[in-house]
């Protein structure tokens, strides 16, 4: 079976950009977080970092505490897009490029007598090479993976790193996969371990050796049998998934931990996340709403449904109505926002279907919120996002809150979401976050915060005598009160 994929992993992006921008950071330890605050967590780290134990999803008080020497910065989403675009057209001049799988990870396919292993050897080499001639590397650097799939590049990427060259031809499985632990295989997270491990599959040496029935049994779908393929080097045509939701989430900064402050990102958010849905050009039977507080488990949830729409007066309309329960409950004292502000807010347009495949209302008044979404839309996109927006979103806007975001997934445009005018705050700046690139890093964020309750002195202790960033005070730690996980209010 030929070599058929070549598979580049930036290493370390987001904290090697940081060292390739400020040289006086290669070779020391540093790590990005979202927001300069004891309680978030880290979002990448250097190498440096990382031999401290340092790694994704570290609270910053903990890696204060294993490293105290640790230099921190803030993201810088923008930045990091402009340098993805850089690197690609670095790749391209070696190479044809594939779909970028996230903002740090492209695939690159092999033909003719680029399948031969010294001619896939080259091409990464050449790579390598054209990073350190335009003078990215050392700080940024890559791992390459070269085997028949892109499963196999994708993993093999992983085997060596930093700056690694690893090729998996057909001679070399399933031997070569051996040393694996379950976790490194794409698409074996937590949930799927569990699947493997009550299935009997502990070792990867168990999964290269299970039958095609075995893995389609312990993943209770075709896709088991989809990963036996992928294993022994098969291609696989992609599968087409239909989107099912749209949203944006955000954790607050402490200056916007109100019940006004969350409003108005939650505005913000939903205003966002309606723009993108018209850009690609769906409408919405549904919108969740989500609220998490400091030092409660309850949280505020609803979920509507409705015809399918893509305006956004009628959508805000909506969350206005909903939210006008906790301004009853502020006033009837069931929620004491002071003793237990809003963390975090995040809304999903759900129920998606594409444009054109409904009859939609023909009603006067829709018409008109119709025609001000179309306005809003060209006059944003001619002089930047939230040129013009609702008075409703002010706050959050004076606030540079939910700037733009950096998914895993995807490489986000940056007309639908960088802000115009959005300021670059310095990186001692402590009231200022970034919105996660992903769901996933604001669930890491909300498990640092609560880690950060439960050892209060740990975190002065470590973060009292460095500061972070600049960042002197100690953070203020609510006390947990009880309560089961459940919808507030």
């Amino acid at each position: 079976m030929t070599l058929r994929c070549l598979f580049v992993d930036f290493n370390s992006y987001f904290a090697s950009v940081e060292q390739y921008d400020e040289p006086a950071l290669l070779g020391r330890p540093v790590a990005v977080v979202p927001v300069m605050s004891a309680t978030t967590c880290a979002i990448a780290a250097s190498y440096e970092a990382k031999a401290f134990g340092v790694k994704t999803g570290t609270p910053v008080w903990e890696a204060l505490e294993r490293c105290p020497d640790i230099v921190l910065r803030e993201a810088r989403p923008a930045r990091y897009i402009a340098m993805h675009h850089r690197l690609m057209a670095a790749i391209e001049e070696c190479i044809p490029l594939g779909k970028a799988e996230s903002i740090d990870e492209v695939p690159c396919w092999l033909i003719g007598r680029e399948r031969e292993r010294v001619h896939a050897e080259a091409i990464a080499s050449r790579i390598k090479q054209r990073l350190i001639d335009e003078g990215f590397s050392p700080a940024i650097r890559c791992s390459i993976g070269i085997a028949p799939n892109r499963f196999l590049a994708k993993t093999a990427s992983d085997m060596r790193k930093p700056d690694g060259l690893t090729v998996l031809e057909d001679s070399d499985l399933p031997n070569a996969l051996h040393a694996l632990e379950l976790r490194d295989f794409c698409g074996v997270g937590p949930a799927v371990e569990q699947r493997l491990l009550r299935a009997g599959i502990h070792t990867s040496e168990q999964l290269c050796a299970a039958s095609r029935a075995q893995l389609r049994a312990a993943w209770g779908s075709i896709e088991g049998e989809r990963y036996w393929l992928q294993l022994r080097g098969h291609e696989l045509p992609g599968r087409t998934e239909r989107r099912a939701s749209l949203g944006h989430s955000h954790v607050l900064g402490p200056e916007l931990r109100t019940f006004e402050g969350a409003r108005a990102v939650l505005f913000k958010l939903l205003a966002k996340a309606a723009m993108r849905l018209r850009h690609e050009r769906y409408l919405a039977g549904g919108l969740s709403i989500r609220m998490r507080f400091v030092g409660m488990d309850k949280r505020f949830e609803r979920d509507l449904t409705f015809a399918p729409l893509d305006d956004t007066p009628t959508l805000l309309r909506l969350l206005g109505d909903e939210l006008a329960s906790l301004e009853t409950a502020i006033l009837r004292r069931r929620w004491n926002v002071k003793r237990h502000p809003p963390l975090s807010v995040a809304v999903t347009l759900t129920q998606l279907e594409p444009m054109g495949s409904i009859t939609q209302e023909l009603m006067e008044s829709r018409g008109r919120a119709k025609a001000i979404s179309a306005t809003l839309d060209s006059i944003n996109r001619r002089y930047g996002n939230n040129a013009l927006y609702f008075g409703a979103m002010q706050e959050a806007l004076e606030q540079d809150a939910a700037p733009m975001r950096i998914p895993f997934a995807t490489i986000p445009e940056v007309g639908l979401e960088e802000d115009v005018g959005a300021r670059t705050k310095p990186a001692d700046s402590a009231e200022e976050l970034w919105l996660e690139r992903e769901r996933q890093f604001k669930v890491m964020a909300e498990e640092a915060h609560r880690k950060a309750r439960e050892q209060p002195e740990r975190v002065r202790a470590a973060t009292k005598p460095f500061g972070v960033g600049g960042w002197a005070r100690n953070p203020v730690v609510e006390p947990e009160a009880p309560g089961t996980t459940g919808s507030l209010f």
